[in-house]
């Protein structure tokens, strides 16, 4: 990917001081960002239960979220070239609490359809914010050190998918397994009024989120966020953009779509289906379902690793480079090895995966000026790239497991 000048102009630049104050807010973003997402590993096996769902409708739990990636992207960057940057947050947070709103009459009436609903409209909220969050943190400072700060952002993201699913869990899946086999013995009437209880648990959970999301879009609203325009282009990426009238002009755009899209796709079978595999090698699930947490585990450190060292001893660039040859080496690794030395190979896939999201995003926006926002809809939309792995891998196993979190 070329290196050109940097995206924004020099006059939207944070003052001194206030990129630590605007990192810290974003960083609240990504945190909302995995903690929404990692929310299916959950409501998958609940809605099940609660709904009486078959393993593919339960699959359309994570189908209606991730899909919203794919069909909203594009609107998003409409709003942001309208809204701007600031205020595209604020909106897709209420976006969000929209979705979460909806879980209320879903819940009550244990209507599935609903709930469908409240993930799409709470994915569609995730695109606007991501579309807005991803490029912003990119091109608030340096963009030598862009992955850096990005780095930052997936340490907030994965502590986030550690919370999530416990806090949620230890509500809607409080006594799941006494619940699944007393329902085999109850008359309809009794089955359906414990069916109701228990789908009426996520009401004060998502009413809480409700009220955490509202007043987080009041905050990035009212905060002292500074707007960066992109469709102001400095002298440098004005020339360079003269003759381009698409983001089908820029390659290196383009490259990092494809890359992005087959990065979550990597992401999803390292964190996703390692589970799955550590049982294909005769592994206990008593053992295989703290795999997950393995491969989380390694990404935290290579964040780590990226906050350390970029830009100071190794560029963004080269960590790519890196980290695609490595995943490789872990990928050779775990074909030609079995039981847990195989597993550790998926379980490293993490580390070598979690500096490609960061290095992508300041290279494949670089230079694109006034085409910044619908550049970054482009790379939110190969987030799918995730849904599309997680449908080729096969069907979702009767036993609960943690779900990945791509889309940050």
């Amino acid at each position: 990917m070329p290196t050109v000048a940097t995206t924004a102009p020099a006059p939207a630049r944070p003052a001194t001081g206030q990129p630590t104050k605007s990192i810290v807010i974003i960083g609240a973003l990504f945190f909302i960002f995995g903690f929404v997402t990692w929310l299916n590993s959950v409501l998958i096996p609940y809605l099940r239960i609660a709904c009486e769902l078959t393993n593919f409708e339960a699959y359309l739990v994570a189908f209606a979220f991730y899909i919203s990636y794919l069909v909203m992207a594009i609107p998003s960057a409409w709003v942001l070239k309208a809204t701007g940057f600031k205020k595209g947050m604020s909106l897709g947070l209420l976006v969000m609490g929209a979705g979460a709103l909806l879980f209320v009459p879903a819940a009550l009436t244990r209507t599935y359809g609903l709930f469908l609903l409240g993930l799409f409209v709470q994915g569609t909220g995730l695109a606007v914010l991501q579309t807005a969050a991803n490029p912003y943190i990119t091109i608030l400072g340096p963009r030598e050190s862009a992955a850096k700060r990005i780095s930052i952002m997936g340490i907030c993201n994965k502590v986030a998918g550690a919370i999530a699913p416990v806090a949620l869990g230890a509500v809607a899946l409080k006594d799941a397994d006494a619940l699944v086999k007393r329902l085999a013995s109850l008359s309809p009437a009794a089955k359906a009024a414990e069916l109701d209880a228990l789908a009426a648990r996520v009401v004060t959970p998502y009413l809480l989120m409700l009220a955490v999301l509202v007043v987080l879009a009041g905050l990035i609203y009212f905060s002292a966020l500074p707007e960066i325009d992109t469709d102001h282009e400095d002298e440098a990426v004005a020339a360079a953009n003269t003759n381009k009238s698409s983001i089908l002009h820029f390659p290196h755009l383009l490259l990092g779509a494809l890359a992005m899209f087959c990065y979550v796709g990597v992401e999803v079978i390292a964190g996703d289906t390692i589970i799955s595999y550590g049982a294909s090698q005769g592994i206990a699930l008593a053992t295989a379902k703290f795999f997950t947490t393995c491969t989380l585990v390694a990404m935290i450190v290579g964040y780590g690793i990226g906050i350390a060292a970029i830009p100071r001893l190794i560029s963004q660039e080269r960590a790519l480079q890196v980290s695609a040859v490595t995943g490789v080496l872990f990928a050779l690794g775990a074909l030609f090895t079995t039981g847990y030395t195989s597993v550790l190979f998926i379980s490293l896939l993490g580390l070598a995966n979690s500096l490609i999201f960061p290095a992508i995003w300041p290279l494949a926006i670089d230079g694109l000026g006034r085409f910044t926002k619908l550049g970054s809809s482009l790379l939110i939309m190969a987030i799918a790239g995730g849904r599309c792995c997680r449908r080729s891998t096969g069907c979702w196993p009767t036993t609960p497991r943690p779900n990945t979190p791509t889309g940050w």
